[in-house]
């Protein structure tokens, strides 16, 4: 199954989370962090102008790029957890 975000909206596959401290201390389930940052799995063309054309969009399939804490919708692709954004809630994108 394929999925094509729609208009300003990027499909995101986020970094798994942390599973131990630094210091080599495992965390439990309930306290792991929900990961901020992720990989762009697929984007959409781009917004809709009034003037008929499209924004082009600042991120790409391959990025990774930086989001809040809660933002998107949480979305299940062949049993693996992915995030559906738009382009403004994205934060910033990591090396691009």
């Amino acid at each position: 199954m394929a999925v094509k975000p729609l208009e300003d909206r990027v499909l995101v596959k986020p970094d798994e989370a942390e599973t131990k401290t630094a210091s080599g201390i495992y965390l439990p389930e309930a306290s792991k962090e929900r990961p901020i940052q992720g990989k762009v799995v697929a984007a959409g063309p781009g917004k809709l102008l009034d003037n008929g054309q499209r924004a082009k969009m600042s991120v790409g399939k391959g990025d990774t790029v930086v989001y809040s804490k809660y933002a998107g919708n949480e979305i299940e692709i062949k049993g693996v957890k992915h995030l559906i954004l738009r382009e403004s809630e994205l934060l910033g994108v990591i090396g691009g």
